[in-house]
């Protein structure tokens, strides 16, 4: 249609050009296309029509001003694209100007088109060093996002539709996807854009396919063979609607196992593809939806004498209405179209106007290229816009106005970034089963690029999924690996594909998927699960334990024995076998004794500063007292059968003073040493955690070891010496003689603390204090019952012994 100013338009409305083998003999016939037209595509091509006559009528646009329209057919193929380009650019004239001068007679203002990526580009490049402007509705190739080029397009480029599909996929926890992809600009190129962003997502693609409506069967069979073959569930397509039903009509002669789709905006919502029924549950992200007022009257007020001017126009109504306009019938299957056809009763997609997705993002490019134009040409005077329709406007002068629009039609909002890409805004659709059983596109959300991170989806409807099931569906190379376990990925494998190691020990996970575990803090250890990090039970020897009780009670009841002992020896303290084994000693040593059996007790319960230094210091300064005395004992023994020897006055010098002198310097002795441990590096209470993993025990550090080897070493020497001089004793003439019971005695002290030492180092934790307690009740119940166990008995059940001359006989008799 002429105008004052011509606006181009280009469109895939068929599928495919004619090909034909040149044999370089005769001139090639002029480009062709061929196959079946495309309902949608004239819907498309008719929707700029309606906006460009709309435009015409309106008093506030363009006033005054008539635009006309040239549109094309590319048959979605790049050679007839570029034809078109040429025709567009050099004017209304079919063929070349190959004069010297190109006439601008007739030269397009601005173009819409074209709906595929790869048609674009080459259109692009053919009419941008004209500076002639080009808004496309459909190509979506982020390739074309160049601020320095020429385009424009009122429809979102891929890359923000590739990180949507991304983040789409992330959302449903799908990790292991398949791909495929349309063989051209626009596959390739969104395709490499979401495996990018799929890849910042944590996501792994199993395998990544492509194909083209020209390639031959067999590459059709083996992506649809892979598919079926694959493990992931989930495949996601950035295909071309006329190329990805190609593959589903390879799919549908054997389909595959359920798989759920994830499509791009260039088929999800093609109504044509529902036909295809086990697709349904796609999900995928579309252009909203858009009211455009009037449109579908204008679609629908075609008749055989409105098409016949026109040769797609005449091909569409025949293939809707399957009969032929104007022309015989060339078989007995076809019929003459008779005039009663009704474009009211047609069910196609190009009356299809319940989901205008594409066809407003035609209409938007046409508003857009007549604001352009209007702020050109249109200088306001008076508030109101005054148009020279004889007014020149070059193209250039568009291209610039174009770069700066910014207008709201049907509410919907039209302006162009730095790179001539508008607003990305999606909807989310998904085919749904309707209560007839057809399949359904239904929008159930929303993608807008402009939200904060984690917030551009928001749904406002239930998904169904693949077969229409309600469960989403799994994707996974592994299942998550649960707290507790941390991920190996698995060699020669995607990152997505991984085992699940339980943590070693002393180390947890608290996520899923950790790949890594890591160790709990010093005082800690993981529970069962390995997931949580718990406080280590603290362990020391305890007065509520049985092996604390029972020694607890040994302790008390050696204390008690002693005790009983000195009151069996207080009540017969006159006594011969009392006053013959020097009493003062007796006591002194039954005194020890029940200090040697209460020390035992600060071994138990839990180490405290005070408690730590109590127990050493005690332990060694009682002990000690008590071997002194022994020892005293010994002595006596053997100064009493030297004092019998004629002329021996040794008894005088080992009276009761001496003997008390003795026992005191070698307990001071003992208090010196244990005066200089406790002043220079006294016991402390630590917790040890390295004799146990899994608790802490309380425990006494020695301080110096020194100090603590000084303590034992002294005991152990008074002991030998105690033992060597028992040992000496022990063939003396008497009925009752004291030594022989005292070398029993120290023999088992002696063995006793022998044996501690290796068992001590060995114990482990609180048993090296159960150890150390033994050997403290073990030596001081044999010192007690060797020494003082046959007197009581003689003075309790055995009075006719107690006496003086019973005790001096050298052959005793019972």
């Amino acid at each position: 249609m002429d105008g004052d100013y011509i606006i181009g338009g280009v469109f895939s409305i068929h599928n495919y050009m004619h090909t034909m083998k040149h044999n370089y003999t005769s001139i090639p016939e002029p480009l062709r296309c061929t196959g079946s037209v495309d309902s949608r595509e004239v819907r498309f091509s008719r929707a700029m029509v309606f906006a460009i006559e709309e435009i015409n009528n309106s008093t506030e646009l363009l006033p005054g001003v008539r635009l006309g329209y040239r549109i094309h057919d590319s048959c979605a193929s790049v050679p007839v694209a570029v034809q078109a380009a040429f025709q567009l650019t050099n004017g209304v004239q079919p063929a070349f100007d190959t004069g010297e001068t190109c006439s601008q007679s007739g030269t397009v203002t601005a173009v819409v088109g074209e709906s595929g990526s790869t048609p674009s580009i080459s259109t692009s490049r053919i009419i941008g060093p004209f500076d002639i402007p080009q808004v496309s509705h459909y190509a979506t190739c982020a390739c074309l996002s160049d601020k320095q080029q020429t385009f424009f397009r009122t429809i979102p480029s891929d890359r923000f539709q590739a990180l949507a599909l991304a983040k789409l996929v992330k959302h449903f926890g799908w990790t292991w996807i398949g791909a495929v992809r349309s063989d051209s600009d626009y596959g390739n190129n969104g395709m490499a854009a979401f495996l990018h962003a799929a890849r910042k997502e944590g996501i792994c693609v199993e395998y990544s396919e492509s194909f083209y409506r020209t390639h031959p069967r067999s590459r059709f069979q083996r992506v649809a063979d892979v598919i079926r073959r694959s493990t992931a569930v989930v495949v996601v397509a950035f295909v071309s609607s006329g190329d990805i039903r190609l593959l589903l009509e390879e799919l549908g002669r054997r389909p595959s196992p359920p798989r759920q789709w994830v499509g791009s905006e260039a088929w999800v919502t093609d109504p044509n593809l529902l036909r295809f029924s086990f697709c349904a549950g796609t999900i995928g992200v579309g252009i909203p939806q858009s009211v455009i007022p009037g449109l579908r009257e204008f679609l629908l007020d075609l008749s055989p004498a409105k098409v016949a001017g026109s040769q797609v126009l005449t091909e569409f109504w025949e293939s809707a209405f399957n009969c032929r306009l104007g022309r015989s019938a060339d078989g007995a299957e076809e019929t003459v179209c008779d005039g009663t056809e009704d474009m009211q009763k047609l069910q196609s997609p190009y009356t299809d106007t319940s989901q205008l997705r594409i066809t407003s993002m035609v209409y938007k490019a046409v508003y857009a290229i007549a604001h352009a134009m209007h702020n050109v040409m249109c200088p306001e005077r008076n508030s109101a816009p005054q148009c020279d329709r004889f007014t020149k406007i070059e193209p250039s002068q568009v291209l610039g106005q174009l770069k700066r629009v910014n207008f709201s039609r049907n509410g919907y909002q039209v302006s162009f970034d730095a790179n001539g890409d508008p607003l990305a805004l999606y909807e989310l659709v998904n085919w749904q089963r309707s209560e007839s059983g057809s399949t359904e596109i239904v929008t159930v959300g929303y993608y807008d690029a402009s939200l904060p991170a984690g917030q551009e989806f928001q749904t406002n409807r239930n998904l169904t999924w693949a077969q229409g099931g309600t469960q989403v569906p799994v994707s996974v190379c592994s299942e998550s690996c649960p707290p507790g376990t941390r991920k190996v990925l698995q060699k020669g494998k995607p990152v997505c594909c991984y085992d699940c190691i339980p943590c070693p020990e002393g180390e947890i996970s608290n996520t899923t998927d950790s790949p890594d575990c890591f160790p709990c803090p010093e005082e800690f250890w993981p529970n069962a699960d390995r997931d949580l990090c718990l406080p280590k039970p603290i362990e020391f020897l305890s007065f509520h334990e049985a092996l604390g009780i029972i020694l607890a009670t040994f302790s008390v009841g050696g204390a008690c024995l002693a005790v009983i002992t000195a009151t069996v020896f207080f009540r017969h303290r006159a006594s011969a076998i009392v006053r013959a084994n020097n009493s003062e000693l007796s006591f002194l040593l039954l005194f020890s004794l029940a200090l040697c059996f209460l020390c035992s007790l600060t071994f138990i319960g839990p180490p405290s500063d005070w408690s730590c230094m109590l127990r050493h210091t005690a332990f060694g300064i009682t002990f000690v007292l008590c071997i002194s005395c022994v020892l005293g004992k010994t002595i006596v023994v053997l100064m009493a059968f030297r004092a019998t020897l004629p002329g021996s006055n040794v008894m005088k010098w080992f009276g009761p003073p001496q003997q008390r002198m003795t026992v005191a310097s070698f307990t001071f002795i003992q208090a010196l040493i244990c005066t200089l441990w406790l002043v220079l590096n006294p016991p402390f209470p630590i917790k040890n955690l390295t004799t146990y993993k899994q608790r802490i025990i309380l425990e006494c550090a020695l301080g110096s070891a020194i100090g603590f080897w000084a303590v034992l070493g002294y005991i152990g020497l008074l002991a030998v010496l105690c033992f060597v001089l028992a040992v000496l004793a022990r063939k003396l003439p008497d009925n009752f003689n004291e030594a022989k019971l005292i070398t029993f005695s120290m023999l088992i002290f002696c063995a006793v603390w022998i044996t501690f030492i290796p068992a001590y180092v060995s114990s482990p934790g609180k048993f090296t204090v159960a150890v150390e307690i033994f050997a403290m009740l073990a030596s001081s119940f044999a010192l007690i019952l060797c020494i003082f166990a046959q007197k009581c008995f003689i003075i309790l059940f055995r009075p006719e012994k107690n006496t003086k001359k019973h005790l001096m006989s050298k052959n005793p008799s019972d």
